[in-house]
This record gives C-alpha cells, sequence and structure tokens, in this order.
C-alpha cells in the first residue's frame, strides 16, 4: 500500500482552495469591484442595475415615513450609560399612536424613568432622548403629513442649534450612503456607492433568507487602514430579491473632527402593514460629543407593532 505524503495533502488542499475561489468571482461596475457569490452568479443577477438600484433606493426611508400614515404601539427601551457602562438615566414605555382624521397623536400607556433622563419641564434632558422623541413620538397633535419621499429632501437650511442637529442626524440615520449637504468636514464622505470612494471599500453581494424572506445581501466594508477616510465603516442591506424593497439593514458611522466625534451602530428590520413597508425594530448603540456638550453615551431599543 502506498503511502500519501505530507506533499500530496498540501496540493489536495491548495487545489481545493482554488477550486472554491473560482466559484466566486468579481465584476467591475465602474470603478467599484464586486465580488459575487457563487449562488448569485448562478442567479445570473443584472448587477450594474441592481447597484443603481441600491443607490437610488428610497424604500428605507419611506419606511419610516410611513409611520406619520398610521397608528401602532411601541415598546421604547432608552437607557443613557456612564463611561464604565452603568446606567445612568433611562425611560422605558409603552405608548400608542393614535391616528384621528389627519392627525396623529402618541398616548403613554404605561413610563417607568431613572435618573435625569427628563429636565423641570420633563423634556429629554439628552439629545439621544431628544432626537427619539423626535422620531417616535407625537407630544401634541400633528397635523397634514404624508409619507411621499419623492422630490423630498433633508435640509439644515433655516435651522440652528438642537433642530439643525436632528436633522443632521436624520440625514445620517435614514440616507446612509447618500452624499449629504449641510454636513461640516464630511458630506462628500458618506457617498459610498460613488466612484471616487470605491478603493476605499470592499463589496460583496450573496443570497440567503432574512426571516423566511428570500434576499440579496449587499455588503460594505471599509478597508483596513481607510477609516479615517470614511463615515459610514460598513453597511449591510439585504433586499427582497424580487421587490428590491430592504427587509433590514445593520451600519456601522464613525467620525472624528475637531468640533465633534460619533460612533453609532444601528440594525433595523422591517415588516409590512397592509401594502405599506414599516420598521418594526429599531437598535441603536452610540457614542457621540459635540462641542460645548457633554459626552453621550446611549442606547435604545424601539419596537414597533400593532399597525393600523
Amino acid at each position: 500500500m502506498k503511502k500519501i505524503t505530507p506533499a500530496f495533502f498540501c496540493l489536495f488542499f491548495s487545489a481545493s482552495l482554488f477550486a472554491q475561489q473560482l466559484k466566486d468571482s468579481a465584476i467591475a461596475i465602474g470603478k467599484k469591484m464586486v465580488t459575487l457569490s457563487e449562488i448569485v452568479v448562478d442567479n445570473q443577477l443584472n448587477v450594474p442595475v441592481f447597484i443603481n438600484r441600491i443607490k437610488n433606493d428610497t424604500t428605507f426611508y419611506k419606511a419610516f415615513r410611513n409611520l406619520h400614515v398610521m397608528g401602532f404601539s411601541a415598546i421604547n427601551d432608552i437607557r443613557m450609560l456612564k463611561k464604565d457602562g452603568t446606567t445612568a438615566a433611562s425611560l422605558f414605555s409603552k405608548t400608542n399612536q393614535v391616528r384621528q382624521g389627519n392627525c396623529r397623536i402618541t398616548q403613554i400607556i404605561e413610563e417607568q424613568v431613572t435618573g435625569n433622563y427628563y429636565d423641570d419641564n420633563h423634556q429629554p434632558d439628552y439629545y439621544t432622548g431628544q432626537l427619539y422623541a423626535a422620531l417616535f413620538f407625537a407630544k401634541d397633535s400633528l397635523c397634514n403629513e404624508d409619507n411621499i419621499v419623492m422630490g423630498k429632501a433633508f435640509t439644515t437650511d433655516g435651522k440652528s442649534g438642537m433642530e439643525k442637529h436632528k436633522e443632521q442626524l436624520k440625514m445620517l440615520f435614514f440616507n446612509p450612503g447618500k452624499k449629504i449637504k449641510g454636513l461640516p468636514f464630511m458630506a462628500g464622505k458618506t457617498a459610498i456607492y460613488d466612484d471616487d470612494m470605491a478603493d476605499l471599500y470592499d463589496m460583496s453581494i450573496d443570497m440567503d433568507d432574512y426571516n423566511k424572506t428570500s434576499c440579496y445581501i449587499f455588503k460594505q466594508k471599509v478597508k483596513t487602514g481607510k477609516e479615517s477616510e470614511v463615515v459610514v465603516d460598513e453597511m449591510i442591506t439585504w433586499f427582497n430579491d424580487k421587490t428590491y424593497e430592504v427587509v433590514a439593514r445593520t451600519y456601522s458611522l464613525s467620525y472624528n473632527a475637531a468640533v465633534y466625534d460619533f460612533k453609532v451602530k444601528m440594525e433595523v428590520e422591517m415588516t409590512h402593514a397592509g401594502n405599506l413597508l414599516v420598521p418594526s425594530l429599531i437598535r441603536y448603540n452610540g457614542n457621540w460629543k459635540a462641542i460645548f456638550k457633554k459626552r453621550e453615551r446611549g442606547v435604545f431599543t424601539a419596537t414597533l407593532f400593532n399597525f393600523k
């Protein structure tokens, strides 16, 4: 019986590895190199069209705007953290957004508060809490809203102070990957799909199920050593392979400038309310500092359900 030499094992392993690598394929889209998994290659995805769909996607932003035109229930869990990771202040609440005519208002069903989460006027004492309230609470009746996104754009024109900061954060949260005006020092660093950002990222497309929905998975991750040149460190989006709606998205954002710095991670899962796409779960973990403001470390989870 012949002995199988170590050299044979090395040769066999190398051949197997090479064969596995051949199963994946890379394609150039403009200046971008995108790696396709074997299943994507076999599925004959039109990659240029797919990338263009991603770049011009409005389903993610529209899903949040859909919340303005319907009723829903929410479980809100917000915690502001000390440097050591312990809780400094928190809010846990259960709320209902009620639609009456063409107006909406938030009803508080249950609320538990710790620390100095609210100021003396019962307003959130943290930017994180103020942003959350601006996104998900309608303390007073808000009327005549719509869910139209066509032709709508975020802008900081005419805004200052907290209102300007909230608008800037909305830009990053709802339009990650788009070039955003009004963000000093980094406006051009958010356009991750543009060719002039291509050499800063590794990009790939795969396929898998997410919550029983067959999806294309587009991943974009900053290359090692290029972190200081970008704002979006990583973004993974699951697109319904039939409708191209966003099914879920995770993304990491960070930036460090003289006047502010931040490091934020977010996860968003979507569901359908009738024929409308809406967010059902949002997780946020953020650490950020603005000039003349104390550093904030906050985490929140919003669970939305019972859409009407």
